[in-house]
């Protein structure tokens, strides 16, 4: 069957059905990390079944080793380049990749893209690593679009269409910075690319502990609503927005 279906675990964390293969996007499968707390509900653990799992760039809220210890072994795992030390002592089956890359694996084609992220791994790392973006080719020709963190720079001008988009249009904290894109910016760029279906990620899942009192507005505009501000910006494009609820599987049609 040549199904599409896809499952929003929170933050850039989504499950992607191709015609019965799971791809596993930057998957942060825990409550609470750092200084950031859940504020949606927890993933049960058919989220760390995937047969391919891919990781976009190094910040500790997408490459997120503790969550990366939860899937099976001998998983394939794309990765950044020069970041497959990260991964030591995980008997996962790991694949570095640089944009222009083209791999196959796990019964799909992964194509590696360009994104507009700062390289390091943290604010005071000097490990770096080009991030990433992915389109993914599954089954009957079925695709998706994840271009992981991205800021508006992006050229998405050598993405071809796709039948879904995940999109980020929201933070996790009191500013978005340049290196993001909000819920208008990202409808832009799926305008770009093409898609029949685009569904919203990165918002609404993780805040810093103590800030939801100190800041109502920001967590309203950043973490509260780009979701819909997102279908909003998407109402004159031809793909449909979906807006999708933490951890409900939806169907995209055969």
């Amino acid at each position: 069957m040549n199904r599409l279906a896809v499952t929003w675990w929170g933050h850039s964390t989504s499950t992607i059905e191709l015609g019965g293969i799971r791809v596993l996007t930057d998957p942060v499968l825990v409550d609470r990390f750092v200084h950031l707390a859940r504020r949606s509900p927890s993933p049960d653990a058919s989220a760390a079944v995937a047969d391919l799992v891919l990781v976009s760039h190094l910040h500790l809220d997408h490459f997120h080793l503790p969550s990366l210890r939860r899937i099976a072994a001998g998983t394939p795992i794309v990765v950044p380049s020069a970041s497959t030390d990260l991964l030591r002592g995980l008997d996962l089956d790991v694949h570095e990749a640089a944009p222009g890359d083209v791999l196959h694996l796990a019964g799909v084609e992964v194509q590696v893209l360009e994104a507009d992220h700062p390289e390091s791994r943290h604010r005071w790392s000097r490990r770096v690593s080009p991030p990433l973006g992915f389109r993914v080719v599954g089954p009957g020709d079925r695709s998706f679009w994840f271009p992981g963190d991205t800021g508006p720079r992006t050229d998405v001008s050598h993405v071809a269409p796709v039948d879904l988009a995940l999109v980020p249009v929201g933070g996790w904290g009191p500013t978005l910075g340049e290196d993001h894109v909000d819920p208008v910016q990202a409808a832009d760029l799926v305008a770009q690319v093409g898609a029949r279906w685009a569904v919203p990620v990165h918002w609404g899942t993780f805040w810093p502990l103590g800030l939801g009192w100190f800041a109502p507005a920001a967590r309203r505009y950043l973490f509260e609503t780009p979701g819909v501000r997102f279908v909003d910006a998407m109402e004159d494009g031809s793909a449909r927005a979906v807006l999708a609820d933490h951890g409900r599987r939806i169907s995209l049609g055969a």
